[in-house]
């Protein structure tokens, strides 16, 4: 049997297919999507440094066209201007003790029962509730955030659907838009609203993009992220340990997970003109599918890559993206990731997977992680109860 016939696409531990394929075969054309697959971490870079030959305006945004994610320069240019004075290192630095006393309420509401599901108590209502908070609605409607966000990056939503799930959105975040616009408040729609370059202002189509981007890429990334974590430290089961004595190499291994299990699979560029891109011909108006999980695998950029290894130093990924699209909110995700497990290190010991209960892989079309990751525990009785959210 043939080794190509041996590696299979497993969407719960992929690497050895993605490393393959790097090695193998680094273009692969889909005939009814008219789109190219790219591997190579050289290509997928390569495209990523050049938004004029590659254009970010794939038609493909599902609410986000207007998006940063979906605009090129001079455009892109403004828009991120615009929001990175929201996303400065230092504004980020500031949500660490919002963020630490977040985690801390949602480790309590389980360290009695000595089980839970890193998932669904932890991964998802993180992100979640700290995206309500920056844009300045209620808590509770983080629920409805993931529903609009898993929704979206379903791979087979109906254009009924998709339609339905983009006008609740848009209403509802009209509604907070327009209240913000008439009474500013202290969050990131009233800055975003206020905010100038050059005289120039976002416009409520840029806003309410802005908004479903904030929603889906804030919230699935870092849940993907933290979900990742644990099946990576699953898989090599002595990280924990070690991270547990070392917690100061946290950092490093978050960074290892995001190359070894990056939570974005692919991203859509599309050619804006006739061009070879690493030996093959790419004709104008086809999409591309870059692979940037799998670039992360890739031999020629990261030596033994398919070794997982927490103090791997350099680690250029591309998991937050490349270029001019770099990830805004990579920041924020790392510092999520980071206390969410900086505190469940030293809060619970003895975390075990329920291994009778089978991992099941996220079907998203650009995303790839696990729905559920359930533990049993042993809570330290050093930390108190019933803290405030």
């Amino acid at each position: 049997m043939s080794e190509q016939a041996q590696i299979v696409y497993d969407p719960l531990f992929p690497q050895r297919w993605y490393h393959f394929m790097c090695e193998t075969t680094p273009f692969v054309f889909h005939e009814h999507e008219q789109a190219w697959q790219v591997f190579r971490f050289r290509d997928v870079q390569q495209v990523l440094l050049d938004p004029a030959t590659f254009s970010s305006q794939t038609g493909l945004g599902r609410g986000m066209d207007a998006s940063l994610v979906t605009s090129d320069p001079p455009r892109h240019r403004k828009l991120r201007d615009l929001v990175t004075q929201q996303f400065t290192p230092r504004i980020v630095a500031q949500l660490e003790g919002r963020v630490t006393s977040i985690v801390h309420h949602l480790l309590d509401a389980v360290s009695s029962t000595g089980r839970m599901d890193v998932v669904d108590d932890l991964a998802h209502p993180l992100p979640t509730i700290v995206i309500a908070e920056l844009l300045g609605v209620p808590a509770e409607d983080s629920r409805q955030f993931r529903g609009w966000s898993d929704a979206i990056l379903e791979r087979h939503l109906s254009p009924e659907r998709e339609r339905r799930i983009q006008m609740e959105m848009a209403g509802y975040f009209l509604q907070v838009i327009e209240a913000r616009r008439q009474k500013p408040k202290n969050d990131l729609i009233s800055a975003l609203l206020a905010a100038e370059i050059d005289g120039e202002r976002l416009s409520e189509r840029d806003l309410l993009s802005f908004c479903v981007l904030l929603l889906v890429a804030g919230n699935e990334t870092t849940t993907t992220l933290i979900g990742n974590a644990m099946l990576c430290f699953d898989t090599f089961p002595d990280t924990l340990q070690v991270l547990r004595e070392n917690p100061s190499l946290i950092p490093s291994a978050l960074e290892e997970v995001l190359r070894y299990h990056a939570p974005i699979k692919s991203v859509g560029r599309r050619a804006a003109v006739d061009v070879s891109l690493g030996g093959q011909q790419i004709r104008a108006g086809q999409h591309l599918n870059l692979m940037v999980a799998a670039a992360n695998l890739d031999e020629s950029a990261f030596p033994d890559a398919l070794t997982f290894d927490i103090r791997r130093n350099p680690n250029r990924h591309l998991a937050f993206g490349h270029g001019i699209h770099f990830c805004l909110g990579a920041p924020l995700a790392r510092l999520e990731a980071r206390i969410a497990f900086s505190l469940l290190l030293e809060r619970f010991t003895d975390i075990q997977r329920l291994r009778e209960i089978p991992l099941e892989p996220i079907r998203g079309s650009g995303t790839q992680g696990i729905k559920h990751f359930p533990i049993t525990f042993r809570s330290k009785s050093s930390f108190g109860q019933n803290r405030e959210i």
